[in-house]
């Protein structure tokens, strides 16, 4: 047996003496109200007042709840006035900030005798009591309307078996799915029998309205999914939603691919709560986009329970045969099916006022006024958009002429009169054909970006980098096997594909989420771009970028060389310099030098000052490598070697210091004009080491029995072990260096510490 639940009623005095009416809903006496699963239920609570100008309920305990909207009697009476509720969360036990209604919206063309005016509904999360005021705008002459009352609507939960009892999987509309024949899959329903207790008319009590102990057929409170069908496929015998009906017609294909679409039975749609069949349009002319108001920090998981409340409060507040949107979008890019009789098909929907007869209409849940939709939901938006007139063939970016089914002004004050016909973008904002803020300025600035990716070609492709090549100037240099690199501004989900072209011809072929491509290019000179294909078909080239393969290594011209050069020398660290030139046929890139130790130079560098380690062979190896990757290897060994002064031949008068400061300890030192040292080596580059002084004197350098220098050892500091002299050859030869005292007035003394020469 069923139970429901219901409501007490009380009452307060207001500070001017009237008296308003309340309600309080008292716990359910449901005996599953504990398990998971709980149904779709709506509450009206009466809004009382013995003024004209307010009404209002205050702070009331409530069943649980997460949409509250307000409706009066008579569908085409309008509330000039401002609509504010507050809300008491179940989950932080805290009240709300207040919060305006949208009033302002859309009525029915042909409304019936049971469909009621009514704010659009605001998403408040779970939630367990509220406070109301309704005030009439200053001003005006018309009384509030008749007849209002709080509804909240509590969407329900399933639970998770049940939705897999739905046999739903898809990806948000912002990811890419594979097409597959088939069709918006549905799940057997389980519904509940329908209770029908309507609220009297004087409205004194509160009650739950029809449908309110009815149970959703298979929905769940995550993101729910969809299998996507081939485009062209749905039709009343396979959609979840489509009523067979001899004047239903054929869902034509479309010219981009359907995207994955959450049916009906994916979020739980009530079939019992509509039993009207639906209608139908001749085609899709336009799309209008609009926004449901309310909230955007719902979870993603909250979208399906969102879709189901949105649809009860259509349904069973407003008095509409169905939900109002065609299509719905959460912010993770999920799209859901609104209004039934199959996505496929172009379904008379109720969402905007005048131009339901030849458009879609699809809803952004949240509240974008200032805040900007997500790229997720931009995207779901652009590829449902461009299914749908897809197909009829029309360019979502073009414009449409439609005809009026209203006379009426827009939010712009541009005025339309009924049976007349105007020109309107394919894809249009709610503002653009009623007088509404929806879907807000923020989403409204963000039309041009649907229209563009929906109607392609793929916006921003350009190329962000190249692996295996090395650029240099305008040119790319490579051994052949490259990978391409890019990016595109337009969602992959709209991209149909991507191709690497080579001189112009497809070497290799993406998906549309890819980002790279590889290929192997024959030597020699290419270009290389990207193009992008759209889902539409329509493509786009990448700037073409030049390529040049080949596999010649450099060269040295020049075999890396060492050459001692002047400084402090030590035993451990002898100042020497690294000679070098390398070239390519192509372009050089750098030159390094691996061992002893490691170091880069830029191509146009040909020396480096290093220091060796003395008396011991060292490899010098160093390799130049091209834009292309190829690279050749010099490794030559020398050693440098230190000749104490002890070891040369003398001539005239020397004496012998001591000292750490001198190389091995010792020195020579002479002031005697004409005496001389002399060292033979074999070698290609010798230095010859000396300790310097304010005193010190002057002396001549012989190579091979020619004077090539006179070398003045003065210096204002004292300095030890110093090359102050040092000469190189092109090879490595007998070499015979002698040094000789030159007796210089005032300061005749030199003292020397020794040569040293690299073999």
């Amino acid at each position: 047996m069923k139970r429901r639940a219901w409501l007490t009623l009380g009452a307060v005095l207001l500070g001017g003496g009237g008296l308003v009416t309340y309600a309080v809903a008292s716990p359910s006496a449901d005996p599953g109200a504990g398990r998971a699963k709980r149904p779709v239920k709506v509450y009206d609570l009466a809004l009382k007042g013995s003024a004209s100008d307010k009404r209002e309920l205050p702070r009331t305990d409530t069943e649980q709840f997460s949409m509250v909207g307000v409706s009066w009697s008579g569908a085409t009476k309008r509330l000039h006035g401002t609509v504010q509720v507050r809300t008491h969360s179940r989950e932080t036990g805290e009240w709300s900030a207040w919060q305006d209604l949208e009033v302002n919206v859309d009525p029915l063309e042909n409304p019936g005798p049971k469909v009621r005016g009514a704010s659009e509904p605001l998403w408040v999360g779970p939630s367990d009591g509220v406070q109301v005021q309704v005030v009439r705008k200053n001003g005006t002459t018309s009384s509030l309307p008749k007849g209002l009352e709080v509804n909240l609507v509590d969407p329900g939960v399933v639970t998770a078996a049940e939705s897999k009892s739905a046999g739903n999987e898809a990806d948000p509309a912002a990811f890419v799915a594979e097409e597959t024949p088939g069709a918006t899959t549905a799940a057997a329903t389980d519904t509940a029998e329908a209770t029908d207790s309507a609220t009297p008319s004087d409205g004194t009590t509160a009650t739950p309205t029809n449908g309110q102990t009815t149970t959703s057929p298979a929905p769940t409170d995550t993101t729910p999914a969809a299998t996507p069908t081939a485009s062209g496929s749905a039709s009343p015998s396979t959609s979840a939603s489509a009523s067979p009906s001899p004047t239903t017609p054929t869902a034509p294909p479309s010219t981009v691919p359907e995207p994955p679409i959450v049916s009906r039975a994916g979020w739980g749609a009530d079939e019992s709560m509509s039993p009207e069949a639906p209608e139908y349009n001749a085609d899709v002319k336009a799309v209008f986009v609009h926004h449901t108001d309310g909230s955007n920090d719902y979870s993603c998981s909250d979208s399906a329970s969102i879709v189901r409340g949105i649809y009860a409060y259509h349904v069973q507040v407003n008095g509409w045969k169905d939900i109002g949107y065609n299509f719905l979008v959460d912010k993770c890019g999920t799209i859901f099916e609104g209004r039934k009789g199959g996505v496929g098909l172009p379904v008379l929907g109720a969402h905007t006022y005048g131009w339901n007869r030849e458009s879609t209409g699809v809803a952004v849940l949240g509240e974008y006024t200032s805040t900007s939709a997500s790229n997720a939901a931009l995207t779901a938006v652009a590829r449902v958009a461009a299914w749908k007139l897809g197909q009829y063939g029309a360019d979502p970016a073009g414009t449409v002429q439609l005809t009026s089914g209203a006379s009426q002004t827009n939010y712009f004050g541009t005025s339309f009169t009924a049976g007349t016909k105007y020109t309107f973008k394919r894809i249009s904002a709610h503002r653009d054909g009623y007088n509404t803020q929806c879907p807000g300025s923020s989403l409204y600035a963000q039309l041009p970006t649907i229209r563009t990716w929906a109607s392609g070609p793929v916006q921003g492709l350009k190329t962000t980098s190249v692996d295996g090549a090395s650029l240099s100037g305008s040119t790319y240099y490579t051994k052949g096997a490259i990978t391409a690199h890019w990016s595109a501004t337009t969602p992959g989900s709209l991209i149909s594909k991507f191709e690497l072209l080579v001189d112009g011809k497809t070497v290799a072929t993406t998906s549309g989420t890819a980002t790279s491509a590889s290929a192997t290019l024959a030597l020699g000179s290419h270009t290389v771009a990207v193009r992008a294909v759209h889902q539409s078909g329509k493509t786009v080239t990448s700037a073409a970028l030049n390529f040049v393969a080949e596999t010649t290594a450099p060269t040295f011209s020049t075999t890396p060389k060492l050459s001692l050069r002047s400084g402090t020398v030590n035993t451990s660290a002898v100042p020497v310099t690294l000679g070098w030139k390398a070239t390519d046929d192509k372009a050089l890139r750098d030159v390094k030098l691996l061992a002893p130790t490691t170091a880069t130079f830029g191509p146009t560098t040909t020396s480096s000052s290093r220091t060796a380690k003395s008396g011991t062979a060292t490899t010098w190896s160093m390799r130049a490598y091209d834009y292309a990757g190829n690279y050749r290897t010099s490794s030559p060994s020398y050693t440098p070697v230190i000749l104490q002064e002890s070891s040369a031949t003398k001539s005239g008068s020397w004496t012998t210091r001591s000292s750490t400061s001198y190389l091995g300890g010792k020195s020579y030192s002479s002031g005697s004009k004409g005496a001389s040292l002399t060292w033979t080596f074999t070698g290609r580059s010798a230095a010859w080491v000396v300790s310097r002084a304010s005193s010190s004197g002057q002396a001549y350098v012989y190579v091979d029995g020619t004077k090539v220098s006179t070398v003045d050892l003065k210096s204002s500091t004292t300095k030890y072990r110093q090359a102050i002299w040092t000469k190189t050859w092109s090879s490595s030869a007998k070499h015979t260096i002698k040094i000789v005292v030159v007796g210089t007035s005032g300061r005749p003394t030199i003292t020397t510490d020794g040569l040293v020469y690299i073999k």
